[in-house]
């Protein structure tokens, strides 16, 4: 059974920045492709970017592609999401979610080829 538990949420002023770190544990990373959704008050679940079991690839929801990047060290079973610029809009839940995956190169954007979630973390945006 894998555990994921999300961190480095907080309250941040428009343009900051926050880091948010991903650790998981109960199994290796090497077999998992994670992906970072939100959720805003009232609104529904969306995915914000994904990255592949190797890493090597990565996707980014069109609102924050330029100003987030995600990473990942399997050796240390974590996946970070740095974000700059951050803007009123982004405020919201993150969480992370693990799903397995036989392929090193392929990504998951949808929630339910997701199998593991975190509780979540809170992000707000405000001045």
């Amino acid at each position: 059974q894998l555990q994921l538990v999300e961190s480095g949420g907080g309250l941040v002023q428009p343009g900051g920045s926050l880091r948010l770190s991903c650790v998981v544990s109960g199994s290796t990373l090497d077999y998992y492709a994670i992906g970072w959704f939100r959720q805003a008050p009232g609104k529904e679940r969306e995915g914000v970017s994904c990255i592949s079991s190797g890493g090597g690839m990565i996707k980014y929801a069109d609102s924050v592609k330029g100003r987030f990047t995600v990473s990942r060290d399997n050796a240390k079973n974590t996946v970070d999401l740095q974000m700059n610029s951050l803007n009123p809009e982004d405020t919201a839940v993150y969480y992370c979610a693990a799903g397995r995956t036989p392929y090193s190169n392929l990504i998951y954007w949808r929630e339910y080829e997701y199998n593991y979630w975190g509780q979540g973390t809170q992000v707000t945006v405000s001045s």
